[in-house]
């Protein structure tokens, strides 16, 4: 009676076994079902920017002002190439996330470490439903808020500054956000130790704290622009665009995403379309690379 005991046993293990690795198979066999599903919009999106944009892309794409329309017409009449390029929607770009960058990423940091340092205190709870609201605010409205303070009423027209400060608004909540949670990870005692040691407050903040949490604050940034470099809604309000380079931020310029429109709206210029988006994608990409490569080195 033992042995058939000890024999129902083995055989009623073995049945479990048996069950839990067909269940750990078939999770295992979903979960890569659908992060396949996941991404192969993505991984369609980019081959057919690469399929329908590589042609347009050589030298003179990046060093060449974009074309106008009877220069673009002639060329595809004779089947070649659209001349010029997007160098004013590179620079322009450059210009307007370099100058929001400069605005948003140092005070969107402060902001994050008085949300971290004031918890639930009452103008912190306030901070972050303000940023909150900005977060899921329509861009378009951001640009209209962009148009009322700096086109109207700074640089009296349409400027590369007003467009750098509405791509700054939009920003904001994105670095504020991730800045308070990093922060609230990073564990007490790293900074009690400071403290103990006698070191001055904003040191541990800036020496201790901030490298400390760096992967996450480069995650919020790497975002932030993420979103904003592809913007054209606020920039159209702001910014308008030119056909001409240009580093005078109190003027107008132009931007790849603004180059999209417009080559859109020409059906000369269709063609310049999905290289103007490679590129764009290819810029996005190579600050994800950057930035974990930062990251990673620092950690």
């Amino acid at each position: 009676m033992e042995d058939q005991k000890v024999i129902v046993d083995k055989l009623s293990s073995k049945s479990k076994d048996a069950r839990r690795k067909a269940s750990n198979g078939i999770f295992h066999g979903l979960v890569i079902l659908f992060s396949l599903i996941t991404i192969t919009p993505i991984i369609l999106i980019i081959l057919n920017l690469v399929e329908k944009g590589y042609r347009q892309i050589n030298l003179h794409f990046f060093t060449q002002i974009a074309p106008d329309s009877w220069d673009a017409m002639q060329a595809i009449s004779q089947g070649k190439l659209i001349p010029g390029g997007i160098l004013n929607g590179i620079t322009g770009t450059f210009m307007m996330v370099g100058m929001a960058s400069i605005i948003a990423i140092p005070l969107g940091i402060m902001i994050g470490i008085f949300l971290y340092e004031n918890g639930n205190k009452r103008y912190a709870n306030f901070i972050r439903d303000i940023t909150d609201i900005l977060q899921g605010a329509p861009s378009i409205v951001l640009g209209l808020i962009a148009y009322l303070w700096v086109v109207k009423y700074i640089t009296h027209g349409f400027s590369a500054l007003a467009g750098a400060v509405s791509l700054a608004i939009m920003m904001l909540p994105l670095i504020i956000r991730p800045t308070e949670e990093t922060f609230k990870m990073i564990p007490n005692t790293i900074k009690e130790a400071g403290v103990a040691l006698g070191v001055p407050y904003h040191k541990i903040i800036l020496k201790v704290m901030m490298p400390t949490g760096l992967s996450g604050l480069m995650t919020g940034i790497l975002l932030a622009l993420s979103r904003v470099i592809g913007e054209t809604a606020p920039l159209m309000l702001t910014a308008l665009g030119s056909q001409y380079v240009s580093f005078d931020i109190t003027k107008p310029a132009s931007a790849i995403p603004l180059l999209i429109w417009n080559f859109y709206n020409d059906p000369n210029l269709v063609n310049l379309i999905w290289s103007s988006s490679l590129s764009l994608v290819a810029m996005v990409l190579a600050l994800n690379l950057i930035s974990k490569r930062i990251a990673s080195k620092r950690k």
